[in-house]
């Protein structure tokens, strides 16, 4: 059975092309959406998946109708490859239900795992010509310096607390902690006896 997956991406598009293509490559049900390729929340996409049985075959008029990006339309592939599901994409002729199409597929993945190798090696080459530069990674603190020697100052003094000290700065003692011990300041500053208890 073939079974039709057609998306445009807003309201205005109509999907008519890729309904008539559909029915024409023989299509006995057909799901749709109106739906961004880039939101992860398919439900036409998923139901349809759900639907399709092993000896099936999924139709769509192209493929960035069908995934996201490489990565995702060769793992959509690949699931139904392991289900023993068929592929057809009209426009690109592709058929992963004879071999053609199947290396077709073969050579996507491989440039699929290509541009995720890409991708690592420019991010950690990143990473590491920013800490030559004495930059570090990770987010930013929530706390700067100046904030930390403030906080410092006011802990100070014998009757204010650390809880006090962090909501002042919109934080939490936890991170005042770490903030004051990443500057280098005492935890508990000497207080006089009698004072409170930070």
């Amino acid at each position: 059975m073939h079974i039709g997956y057609a998306r445009v991406s807003t309201q205005d598009q109509n999907p008519e092309l890729q309904l008539d293509a559909l029915a024409k490559a023989g299509c006995e049900q057909v799901f749709q959406e109106k739906i961004s390729g880039k939101d992860r929340d398919r439900p036409e996409l998923e139901t349809c998946l759900k639907v399709l049985r092993k000896g099936d075959t999924l139709v769509v008029w192209r493929l960035d109708r069908l995934g996201r990006s490489l990565k995702d339309l060769v793992e959509i592939v690949h699931a139904l490859e392991e289900r023993g599901i068929g592929f057809q994409s009209l426009t690109e002729k592709i058929d992963t239900t004879h071999a053609g199409g199947k290396l077709v597929f073969h050579v996507f993945a491989a440039l699929a795992e290509f541009e995720r190798n890409l991708i690592r090696e420019r991010t950690l080459a990143g990473l590491a010509a920013a800490r030559a530069r004495g930059r570090k990674g990770g987010r930013k603190p929530k706390l700067s310096a100046s904030d930390v020697r403030k906080a410092a100052a006011m802990l100070h003094d014998p009757f204010m607390t650390k809880t006090e000290v962090a909501r002042h700065f919109g934080v939490s003692r936890v991170t005042l902690n770490l903030a004051l011990e990443r500057e280098g300041h005492p935890q508990n500053p000497a207080a006089p006896k009698g004072g409170p208890i930070a």
